[in-house]
């Protein structure tokens, strides 16, 4: 691999992992307005897997537009209704990821705390999202692709 190409990567690197480190506090900032709120029991303290849901696509949102513009702004990405669907469909399965964190926690382990749910749906789940994320959106959100030459 070439420096440059190196230095490339490592800036997409440093620059996905901030994007996701906004996205996190987004995250759990909304969810845990949405499930706790400030006396502990939020409007949807009931129903934490519509909570989670909420919160994620609003942390989603963040991502696909601190991606596409900072990121991997160095691409030439043609607007295309492909390009979103894919996006929606590794952030479907990233959200799964997530809510499989929580439910397991919340009803297999029986755990429903506000510790419990940040370690389990947020920490955890969000990292391996995350991961999942940065593994997809380099190959098939934001491919590069060489611009088309003009026509004369």
């Amino acid at each position: 691999m070439h420096a440059s190409t190196a230095t490339r990567k490592a800036r997409q690197a440093g620059a996905f992992l901030v994007i996701g480190g906004l996205a996190f506090l987004v995250d759990a900032g909304v969810y845990n307005l949405l499930v706790f709120w400030v006396t502990g029991d939020g409007p949807l303290h009931g129903q934490p897997l519509v909570a989670k849901i909420i919160s994620i696509v609003i942390a989603s949102i963040v991502t696909y537009v601190g991606n596409r513009y900072w990121t991997y702004s160095d691409r030439h990405l043609p607007h295309r209704l492909s390009r979103y669907a894919i996006f929606v469909l590794c952030n479907l399965i990233a959200i799964g990821l997530q809510l499989g964190c929580l439910a397991f926690s919340r009803y297999v382990l029986g755990l429903d705390d506000v510790i419990a749910d940040n370690v389990s749906g947020t920490f955890i789940g969000q990292t391996l999202a995350t991961v999942f994320r940065f593994l997809t959106y380099d190959r098939f959100v934001f491919p590069h692709e060489e611009p088309a030459p003009p026509t004369r």
